[in-house]
């Protein structure tokens, strides 16, 4: 009996972390989504001296808060699968670890002048935006629906917007100290994006030979992404076949996407819990 209940527990707190087609699963994933957006905030804000002279407490404790409440998250989600080492070593899982442990790596250097490179690990957290990833996935749907082409123009925005935000703060890190403008993340992040459209005001450049490479894969990039022809993302999406699916993970492998009424895991071929 204990056994029967533990499992129907497990089962239960596995649909509402990694589906989102109860009630349960979609507050899980709005109320996840605000916390990611809230951690990117608190990193963007505490890059700027100003602001970080002035509420520097304020962002260490709201930090602290998130960063306990990620860990929270990192252990539910291994508890409630079958095979945690297989989340653990996956691309998310990974991105969840390394977007927890810096905040705990800065208890073990604080005072530490001699290491002062390590505070570059702080930046790490900037790779929880990198969970956003996993809404993405709710688009498969939007995009088989008649009115395809604005969730497609969004979904290709946020992209855009996560790519400068990475970028950006990849640039802060390599050009941060060297008096070329990069005096933040948040203005870097613009530098990213100004570049990226290929606008280049040339208020702000870099000087390093690193981040002139990287400043030159970004403007290629830019060029890149505006060449794509929408005509021919349309098209594929309309000859996608038409088969409704939902956000039902299997608690073995962890594969998602499957179709409605599917009874087993098209990966690994276990029963799925749907009723």
């Amino acid at each position: 009996m204990s056994k029967s209940s533990n499992k129907t527990w497990k089962i239960k707190l596995h649909e509402i972390i990694y589906e989102a087609d109860t009630p349960s699963g979609k507050l899980f994933d709005v109320v996840l989504l605000i916390v990611i957006l809230a951690s990117i905030i608190l990193v963007m804000l505490e890059s700027v001296k100003s602001i970080d002279a002035k509420y520097h407490e304020f962002l260490n404790i709201s930090e602290w808060v998130i960063t306990i409440l990620f860990t929270l998250e990192y252990f539910i989600r291994i508890i409630s699968v079958k095979k945690p080492l297989k989340y653990i070593t996956s691309f998310y899982g990974v991105i969840d670890l390394l977007s927890t442990i810096p905040k705990y790596l800065s208890l073990l250097f604080v005072g530490t002048h001699a290491l002062v490179a390590l505070r570059a690990l702080r930046l790490l957290r900037v790779f929880r935006i990198l969970k956003l990833a996993r809404f993405l996935g709710a688009s498969n749907n939007l995009t088989k629906a008649l009115k395809a082409s604005r969730a497609k123009i969004i979904v290709f925005l946020f992209a855009v917007v996560i790519i400068s935000i990475i970028l950006g703060t990849i640039m802060y890190l390599i050009e941060g100290n060297k008096g070329s403008g990069f005096t933040s993340i948040p203005r870097s992040v613009y530098w990213a994006i100004v570049t990226l459209t290929t606008v280049g005001y040339g208020d702000i450049s870099p000087i390093t030979p690193l981040g002139q490479f990287i400043a030159s894969m970004i403007m290629i990039l830019g060029y890149g992404i505006i060449a794509i022809p929408t005509g021919i993302v349309t098209a594929e999406y309309v000859n996608k076949d038409k088969v409704h699916t939902n956000t039902q993970s299997c608690q073995f492998c962890s594969a998602g996407n499957h179709n409605d009424h599917a009874e087993f895991c098209f990966e690994c071929g276990h029963k799925l819990h749907n009723e």
